[in-house]
């Protein structure tokens, strides 16, 4: 039982249907189950909509009374995830999705450890929904997960005044942990931010960016490395490209009168025209391989730089970090569609050429590392080392002289598609 004094910022009580806790825009009420309180689809910033579309996040408006933080909040815009990974992606309707959820065996001043968690999507989907933070809570961890725009919502780049929506969105979220997190029992000064897949590449992007500096102790990265970044150019011709299949000018303005679903059907067309004509480099293409159209951008100004070249100049010298990946990461790309099997040698040799190594001695290198393995099986493993396994050890040599740096290796092989998924 928490007793009120007076219900100022960081100050709680429980009433007869919940916790209650006042934040710095107004107060929310949790509920609590088996001892751990949960907060639900809690506002950091305004609906990114209206006129605060394509916009960096603005502040939330605060409210009076207690605001109901019972139900995952809305998820930001995307299109539905076709099965088998549609479960990986449960939508919530509505405008508020910038939101995060937070679970906390003890409120008040306990100072307890904070993790934040970013989830992947590929930068087109994701969302915080699927995960449930109770286990962190019960082992004495404040447990933060959060919603960030993605797709055209996230990194439309028009070459005008603002881009990296999507990476201004975690620095919101982190700057409202570090105002008020201690109400929930965390310590502030103690913030972990961690992620997987898309979710990893934006933590590796939050290394390299000054706005973030300050904000988080340690990081973890799951599959991913702050590798995936465009240049303005490449990020200038995506979003010219969306425009021209919408039929409206290449401006901020026109493109934010556009209703979401049919700008989501644009997003699909754009990468169904560019699925065509593949390029890995810039946005994939090769078999298995999904089509990357909208990363963070290398603006100079959010992202000064590559993530790997700032921390290389002593970006994220105060940040402990842990990176890895699991041992087999591409075939969840192929196995669940049935194309293991549809990769030729023909294609393999296309993947590799694209990605710029040497085919002949690249292929005899891979087949003398993986004796018996099949085109599918190789395609595999390459893309796991491009996009993974050697990006997270190139990063983890860059900063490993001036700053805690830990690797990891997830290699359990999962029972699914009778045993054909691996360690992905």
């Amino acid at each position: 039982m928490f007793e009120s004094i007076g219900m100022g910022h960081g100050t709680t009580k429980t009433d007869g249907t919940g916790t209650v806790v006042a934040t710095r825009y107004g107060r929310i009420r949790g509920r609590v189950t088996a001892g751990i309180h949960a907060y639900l689809g809690v506002p950091y910033a305004a609906p990114p909509f209206g006129a605060r579309r394509f916009q960096p996040p603005q502040p939330v408006e605060p409210w009076s009374g207690v605001r109901e933080a019972l139900a995952l909040g809305a998820t930001p815009p995307q299109s539905a995830t076709p099965p088998p990974h549609d479960v990986f992606f449960p939508l919530v309707p509505g405008e508020g999705c910038l939101n995060l959820n937070v679970w906390s065996p003890d409120l008040g001043r306990a100072r307890q450890p904070v993790m934040v968690w970013i989830p992947g999507g590929g930068f087109d989907g994701g969302a915080s929904g699927l995960y449930d933070g109770s286990r962190f809570a019960r082992d004495g961890v404040v447990c933060v997960t959060l919603n960030t725009r993605r797709g055209a919502d996230g990194f439309l780049d028009l070459g005008d005044v603002a881009t990296n929506m999507g990476l201004l969105d975690p620095v919101a979220a982190l700057v409202w942990v570090r105002d008020n997190i201690a109400a929930f029992g965390g310590d502030p000064d103690n913030v972990t931010v961690f992620g997987e897949s898309a979710g990893a590449m934006l933590v590796g992007t939050l290394l390299a960016m000054p706005g973030a500096r300050g904000l988080f102790r340690r990081a973890i990265l799951q599959s991913g490395a702050g590798n995936m970044v465009f240049t303005p150019e490449t990020a200038q011709e995506v979003s010219r490209r969306l425009a021209a299949v919408l039929g409206v000018a290449p401006e901020r303005a026109a493109i934010a009168d556009v209703p979401v679903d049919r700008l989501l059907d644009a997003q699909l067309q754009v990468a169904a025209d560019l699925r065509a004509h593949p390029d890995p480099v810039r946005w994939g293409g090769e078999p298995g391989s999904r089509v990357n159209l909208w990363q963070p951008v290398v603006d100079g100004e959010v992202l000064p730089a590559r993530p790997i070249e700032a921390i290389e100049a002593g970006a994220s010298a105060d940040i402990d970090v842990l990176m890895g990946q699991n041992a087999e990461e591409g075939r969840l790309s192929l196995v669940p569609f049935g194309l293991l099997d549809e990769v030729t040698d023909e294609q393999l040799a296309a993947a590799m050429t694209a990605y710029g190594l040497p085919v002949e001695q690249a292929r005899a290198g891979y087949r003398r590392a993986y004796p018996g393995a099949g085109p599918g099986d190789l395609l595999g493993i390459l893309q796991g080392d491009y996009y993974y396994r050697i990006p997270a050890i190139r990063l983890a040599e860059a900063r490993v002289a001036a700053a805690p740096t830990y690797m990891y290796e997830f290699a359990w092989r999962s029972p699914q598609f009778n045993g054909l998924l691996g360690a992905c």
